[in-house]
Formats: structure tokens, sequence, C-alpha cells
């Protein structure tokens, strides 16, 4: 027993911070439970609401395999921002207004963040990038912190060459392409796909200043990325901004395995619903997709943050139609906001817009079991907006895709995916500022030309689907013991371990 609480004393503590995005907090509690399954003490630290995001898998965990991970909930300011009790993540918000006023929270946050991680007295922090104090903390507790990064390797390279080089300003015009300096990769890219913050002083310039200065402060990056699919990158990033890169992903693929080995042990217990069944809601589309044929349907899902206008909605309707093609679109009853409040014929009828879209068309209103679907033998093909958690789970189950860029590192993403054969570009060449959409409607015949050229099995389609069928088994080997992903993973552990040992030595 002794030696037992001697090894438990020796344990490295690592303290998690998410962010107020799921799309960040999924992939940052990932790691958090595959550092505890690991044998390492892991903290979540989150506003009480956001925790309930993962909750049940932390207790899982703790049950199932013995994890030493916890959650420590802290209270959102709510009233102090002027919001509602329970809205602390920018899916609940359909305003920019909101989403500031949750960032605003964040920020009173840190105070009694920076307070509770003195007292827990980790030997590491991982936090999420938006989150630049965390380096000032871990300098004054004599600790390490990692930034996590939930996107690309890619586009942080982008960013700095941009920054340094100014490529864009060798271009006569906004539709002239410019080749991105220093990148391992040949991407080109407009004028009008990059960031305002890149070409021009923003009120985002200051926050990504102050995460690309905490960033090269830090004991390392965490990407949910792999080099098979950034060749070159992390060894690129490291050489230009002198910090190390941890590419450990998919790390939905480490987690989708552990937790299939937990079911196959079909272990019940009356306080964890671990035999949900997540098709429950959706038998209808499931029973839909057994009656199409291998590879034929499009999936159509732009998450839980977009807001197209009406005008844009049209568009996609008119073309995914025109398509002829059978489609799943998760279709989000839009929330009135600041472009559309006005408008009197923006409040659509679920009748007339079934009217429009024809008979096959499959609608999902709301959340979907996204990864379940992607699965799915009947699915040929995913239109996406190019948000980095989606992406890894088509091409986890090599599923192509159709690229639609939309906003943050989005154009990114797309460029990359087109330059490895992995998807098509719709053609859309406007960035937005954020997820309420600004840019001119991207039109039907755009939208319809794009489907046809991956759904029509031609010679062009059928190479992007052999070359999302062999990304698949490539992150299938990444995540595997003696894979690329496995070894950083380990590597990362024993880093975090050394660190620890050299301080308490």
């Amino acid at each position: 027993m002794a030696m037992e609480q001697n090894e438990e004393t020796a344990m490295p503590h690592v303290v998690f911070i998410p962010y107020a995005m799921t799309s960040h907090i999924t992939p940052l509690v990932h790691i958090a439970r595959l550092f505890a399954l690991h044998g390492l003490k892991v903290t979540i630290i989150a506003p009480q609401h956001n925790a309930l995001l993962f909750q049940s898998s932390v207790d899982r965990d703790r049950l199932f395999s013995g994890s030493n991970i916890t959650v420590r909930t802290i209270q959102f300011p709510s009233e102090e921002v002027g919001l509602p009790v329970g809205i602390e993540n920018f899916i609940a918000s359909p305003s920019m207004e909101i989403v500031g006023k949750v960032h605003y929270g964040f920020i009173l946050l840190q105070k009694i963040m920076e307070q509770l991680i003195r007292e827990i007295n980790p030997n590491c922090i991982v936090s999420d990038m938006f989150f630049p104090w965390t380096v000032d903390l871990a300098e004054e507790m004599q600790i390490p912190r990692f930034s996590f990064q939930p996107a690309t390797s890619i586009h942080q390279c982008a960013w700095v060459f941009i920054r340094e080089f100014k490529p864009y300003k060798n271009v006569a015009s906004d539709a002239e392409k410019f080749l991105i300096p220093g990148l391992p990769l040949d991407i080109k890219m407009k004028v009008s796909e990059i960031e305002d913050f890149l070409k021009e002083e923003t009120e985002y310039t200051k926050t990504v200043d102050d995460v690309l200065q905490a960033e090269v402060r830090s004991h390392g990056i965490i990407h949910n990325t792999c080099s098979e699919l950034e060749p070159g990158v992390a060894q690129l990033y490291e050489k230009a901004r002198g910090v190390k890169g941890w590419h450990i992903g998919p790390l939905a693929l480490f987690i989708n395995k552990y937790e299939a080995e937990i079911s196959s042990k079909q272990i019940s217990n009356s306080n964890i619903n671990s035999c949900s069944d997540p098709w429950k809601g959706y038998g209808d589309c499931f029973n839909w997709l057994e009656n199409q044929q291998p590879n034929s349907v499009l999936f159509v899902c732009f998450g839980s943050m977009i807001r197209f206008s009406d005008d844009q909605l049209k568009e996609m309707a008119v073309g995914l139609k025109a398509a002829n093609c059978p489609t799943i679109w998760v279709f989000r009853e839009q929330d009135k906001n600041e472009v559309d409040e006005k408008d009197e014929h923006s409040d659509w009828s679920r009748n007339g817009f079934k009217e429009m879209i024809g008979e096959k068309m499959f609608i999902i209103q709301g959340w979907a079991p996204q990864q379940l679907i992607l699965k799915h033998q009947a699915i040929g093909g995913f239109l996406t907006h190019c948000g980095w958690n989606s992406i890894l789970e088509s091409l986890a189950v090599g599923v192509p895709l159709i690229t639609w860029p939309l906003f943050s590192d989005n154009f990114y993403t797309d460029k990359l995916l087109e330059t490895l054969g992995l998807a098509i570009g719709i053609g859309a060449d406007v960035w937005n500022p954020g997820f309420i959409l600004s840019c001119p409607p991207l039109s039907g015949e755009k939208i319809e030309l794009a489907v046809k050229r991956l759904m029509n099995n031609s010679e062009e389609s059928r190479k992007i689907r052999e070359n999302a069928k062999l990304m698949a088994k490539k992150l299938k080997s990444a995540t595997e013991e003696g894979g690329s992903s496995h070894s950083q993973l380990i590597g990362l552990i024993e880093e975090i371990k050394r660190c620890a040992f050299k301080k308490s030595s």
C-alpha cells in the first residue's frame, strides 16, 4: 500500500482548460482522457454547463478504467456579462454580440482559474490556444505549458509566412492567386480568402498576436493532426518558430477504439448511460439510408454555428435538387440575426422548404449523429465548411469531401485537402469574419457542378474516393501502436513525466 501511495504521489498532475467552443472542447477533452488512460492524473477546469458536455465520459472512464480524472467546475459570470444562465458556449449563441459576451465572460474568469490552478498545484498546464495568459502562470509556477491548436498545422505556418512576407501584395487583383512561401506543399490562395487581420489591423489582431507570442514561450504545441495528413509541416513550424509541435491525431480514433473496447465488455451501470442507442430518434434516417446504394448519398452538414442567409439557403436547395443525388441535409432553422432581422420573408415555413428541395432529400433538423452517418456504406461524399473535426471524422472512414470554406481557418484546410487529392472545392473564395456570413451567395449552379463532379462516378471522382480510402488506412495506422500519432502521444506523455521528475529532483 505504501508503494501505491508513493506512485500516486509521483504521478504527474496535468490541468486542462478548454475554451467556449464545442469544436475546441471535444478534442481537448479527448487528450485529457487519453492522458488519464495512460496513467497521468488529470483535472479539467470548466464552467458548469460546458462541463455537462463531457462529464458523463469522464465518469465512465473513472468507473470502467479507473482513470484518475476529475472535473472542477467554476461559475460562469452570466449576470456580469448580461447573459442568461447556461449560455457559456458559442453553439448556444445566435449572434456575434452574444459570442462577444461569452468571450468576455472567460476573460472575467481568468483570475478565478489562475487561483484554482495555484491551489491544485499541477505539474503541467494544457490550455486552449485562446488562453495565452496560461503561459505567464506556467512560468510563475515553473511548470510546462502546452498550447492546444484544434485545427491544422499548415494554417499556423501560413499565418507566420503571410505576416512575414506579405505575398498578397504582389498580385494585381483579389481574383489573382498567390503562392504562400515556405510551405512544403504548393498552397495558392486569393487575397479574398485570407483573414482580414493578416492584411490590416483589426479588433482580432491583438488576440492573434497574444496567441502566437504565448506559443513561442510554451513548452510545446499540441495538434489534432498527423504527419500523414500534413507531411513535413510539424518540422517546418518547429524550425520557423522554435517550439516543439506534437501531432497526436485524429484523437477521435484513439477514443473510439477505447470506447469500443469498453462496449465489448457489455458492462452496465444504473448511474452511467453507457448502453444508450445513439440512433435513438434517428430510425427514419437509418431506414432511409438502408434503402440507398453504396457510395450514392451526399451528406450535407455545416456544424452548429454557421448562419446562412435565406438567399444562400435557397441557392443551396436549388443546387442540391438539380444535382439529382440522394442527400441527407442537416438543416438548422436560422436564428434571427443582424442580417435577417428586418427581412419580412426570412421566416421559412417547413412545408415550403420541403416542397423546394424535392424527393431525394432527407432532412434532419437540428443535431445529427454525424460519425454514425458517415460510417454508413451508403454515404459517398460529405459537403462541409471544413471544420477540422468534421474533416477528420470523414477521412477516418474514407469518405471524400466537397469543401465549402467560410471562415476561421477553413480556407487553408480547403487548399490542403485539394492538394492531397481528397476533396473537390466548391468555388467559395470570400473569407467571412464570423459565422454569420456576409459574403455573396454561392450560386446553385456551382453547388450542382461540385456535387456532380464528386458523385457521378467519373474518373476524377473515383481517384478522389480511392485517395480517401487510402487516407483512412493511413490514419488508422497512425493511431495504432508504433504509428506516428501513437508514438507522438507516448512521447508527449513521457516528456511531461520527465519535466515533473526534473522539477521534483
